[in-house]
């Protein structure tokens, strides 16, 4: 199968799993209650006869796998250095194992508008890490867009969607994503890895704004002009 089938599949599971989600809870309940039905005799027996025969579920593996990191809030004022309180906490690397991760843990606890303030929820391929000082990301940069509170959960999927689902056409450029949680607003941003390339970076930049139907302008700041000058850092791109 040639790379851009693989992609395709992927991306076709991952539209199909999203789909399905919806009805995963109903599905859940249905078979809590039949599951309470069955306490032994035929009905356990038959139970255990169609678990044998039935086949396994196919898998859909992703181009990369990724990882979730996650910055607590109240990690952060007892860490020594900077970055010293994110912590990986899922790698997943099938449309599957991500799904299993929206439906079971993300919904409930890693949406954005359910995290307290100072909090920041990331996403990278494995063996990224989401820091500056990662050698993948030295030279990189990322795109930001800004969200009143509690307004980026859907902007977010989507984002985590396009990623693995490889729907940049510079997607090896892309290290990952993260959404910040603020006071005042929540910021999701896009992280590259070579920063110099104006083209791919426009290209990625003029993709996520049409993925989130995005109106207003975006910036792109390099992330050695952040180390720097810290908020006065200025954007390099805008589309």
């Amino acid at each position: 199968m040639g790379e851009e089938e693989t992609e395709k599949t992927a991306s076709t599971a991952i539209v199909e799993e999203a789909e399905n989600s919806s009805s995963m809870a109903k599905n859940r309940n249905l078979a809590a209650g039949e599951e309470g039905e069955i306490n032994g005799g035929d009905s356990a027996g038959a139970v255990a006869e169609a678990k044998t025969t039935s086949p396994l579920p196919k898998t859909h593996l992703l181009e990369h796998s990724w990882t979730f990191w996650f910055d607590n809030p109240s990690s952060k004022s007892k860490q020594t250095a900077w970055g010293s309180s994110i912590r990986p906490i899922y790698t997943f690397s099938s449309v599957e194992d991500f799904w299993r991760y929206v439906n079971f843990v993300y919904n409930n606890i890693h949406h954005p508008s359910k995290l307290a303030v100072g909090a920041d929820f990331h996403c990278f391929k494995k063996k990224i890490e989401p820091k500056w000082e990662d050698p993948v990301c030295a030279n990189g940069g990322k795109w930001t867009v800004s969200f009143s509170r509690g307004k980026s959960d859907t902007s977010w999927l989507y984002t985590l969607l396009a990623m693995i689902g490889e729907q940049f056409e510079y997607g090896d450029e892309i290290c990952g994503a993260v959404v910040n949680v603020r006071a005042r607003q929540e910021k999701i941003a896009l992280w590259t890895k070579n920063a110099a390339n104006e083209a791919a970076q426009l290209s990625i930049g003029r993709q996520w704004k049409e993925l989130l139907d995005y109106n207003d302008s975006i910036g792109f700041i390099f992330h050695d002009d952040a180390k720097r000058l810290d908020r006065g850092a200025k954007n390099r791109y805008t589309v």
